[in-house]
């Protein structure tokens, strides 16, 4: 027999509205419940123009952003970055970045390990 785990991942609680993150957003983390240990896996719809409210980094970690509907833009230091449908974009360890969706709206999946305390954070971080 098979050691497998299968969960629907729109059926996870909305982290984002648990936290505050105010209307716009919906992110959803169903690490614990697919029992992952060493992976992460993030799921984000995004209002149309809606955009993180903070910037982050990884110390350790990259991340793999991959659009499945709608279009966004990720700022990455100093650049900003295009996105649209089934484009994936890797953003390396102890790199500043965020993102906004398009004028459609977005949905997202963010992939990469998983381990505690490896997130830098920074409020406003992007502003025109």
């Amino acid at each position: 027999m098979s050691d497998y785990t299968l969960v629907n991942i729109r059926q996870s609680e909305d982290m984002a509205r648990r936290y505050g993150m105010g209307d716009g957003l919906e992110g959803r983390f169903p690490r614990q419940a697919l029992g992952l240990e060493q992976t992460g896996i993030g799921h984000y719809r995004l209002d149309p123009g809606y955009r993180l409210p903070f910037g982050h980094s990884h110390r350790t970690n990259e991340e793999v952003y991959l659009v499945v509907q709608g279009t966004m833009r990720v700022k990455i230091d100093d650049d900003i970055v295009e996105l649209g449908e089934w484009d994936a974009l890797r953003v390396p360890p102890g790199v500043m970045h965020g993102w906004e969706a398009g004028e459609q709206g977005a949905e997202m999946l963010a992939f990469g390990p998983h381990a505690e305390d490896d997130t830098d954070m920074e409020q406003g971080w992007w502003t025109d």
